[in-house]
């Protein structure tokens, strides 16, 4: 019988300008990253103050925002293993924004998404480096009882809403 391979992911991610890959990536010994980022200068990296950690397609449209807007300030640690938790990776590359505020954001609700279980391992990491910041903001829809709205504009409204406070909002 033939094998086949079912890869669930939302239209919109497919696509996406943005979500390519080279065919290298794919061979000559390629591996699975855990968690992925940009590349940025040391230059760069120094005028940035906010870290967002996020899973998932809403990547695309954090970045769309922040290069909109031109944000310097703000930078994006994708997590794309939930489980079993990178601590090793995630460590390395969080070590490089100590200072930062940090926040967690999915356009899941809160009671629902990974928030729930990355939260505690992330403010592990953040305490066994002793970073300025100790507990994670969550940026998202708030708890309920559905994933969805079930109202279009409503929904457009909320992802807008999580757009602006992950990257606008001024916490201090």
């Amino acid at each position: 019988l033939p094998i086949s391979l079912v890869i669930l992911t939302p239209k919109s991610t497919l696509r996406h300008k943005k979500n390519v890959s080279s065919i290298d990536y794919f061979i000559n010994g390629s591996t699975f990253h855990r968690v992925l980022r940009n590349e940025i200068t040391k230059e760069e990296e120094e005028k940035i103050n906010r870290l967002i950690i996020c899973s998932g397609k809403l990547y695309f449209e954090l970045q769309d925002h922040i290069e909109h807007l031109q944000k310097q300030n703000v930078f994006i640690l994708r997590l794309e293993q939930i489980y079993p938790f990178p601590y090793d990776v995630f460590l390395y590359e969080l070590k490089r924004f100590i200072d930062c505020e940090i926040l967690w954001c999915q356009e899941e609700p809160k009671n629902m998404g990974a928030y729930g279980f990355v939260k505690r391992r992330i403010e592990s990491v953040m305490k066994k480096i002793n970073m300025k910041q100790q507990k994670l903001i969550y940026v998202g829809r708030k708890a309920a009882a559905s994933p969805a709205t079930g109202v279009f504009d409503r929904h457009v409204a909320n992802q807008k809403n999580i757009l602006r406070l992950s990257i606008e909002a001024d916490r201090n």
